[in-house]
């Protein structure tokens, strides 16, 4: 039985900055690290929430190509429209907050490898909140 999303991987070029982003500019708790000893630290596991987990790897991107399957990660947030002013305050470039078609309050923005992170608030009207519990 699938219980749940249990984590996203991304290679990324600098493991460096990009843990620094996920943790200081999102506040992502890191849960542990992958290390070796021919390589040292190459990757990372975040911790998100309950039992949802970011993990990052270093490593050589690809080039995107345009049928490419991945097109962005979603976070639930509350209080969208202050989330994006300390994002902003942060020196992040985030979009402003606007309502989606399916109800929800929504904007974007990208890790310092170019992946789209959407961040979510759930409204009384949201097509998802029959589902919510």
């Amino acid at each position: 039985m699938i219980k749940g999303f249990a984590h996203i991987c991304f290679i990324v070029s600098d493991l460096e900055k990009s843990i620094k982003f996920y943790r200081e500019v999102l506040g992502f708790k890191e849960a542990f690290d992958f290390v070796d000893e021919k390589r040292g630290k190459f990757g990372v596991y975040f911790h998100i929430n309950n039992r949802c987990f970011l993990e990052l790897f270093r490593g050589e991107l690809k080039p995107r190509n345009e049928g490419q399957a991945y097109n962005h990660f979603c976070l639930e947030v509350d209080e969208i429209e202050k989330i994006v002013a300390e994002l902003r305050m942060k020196g992040v470039a985030v979009t402003d907050v606007k309502m989606g078609s399916d109800q929800s309050f929504q904007s974007w923005l990208a890790d310092p490898d170019g992946n789209r992170i959407e961040l979510h608030q759930y409204t009384e009207k949201s097509k998802q909140k029959p589902h919510l519990k």
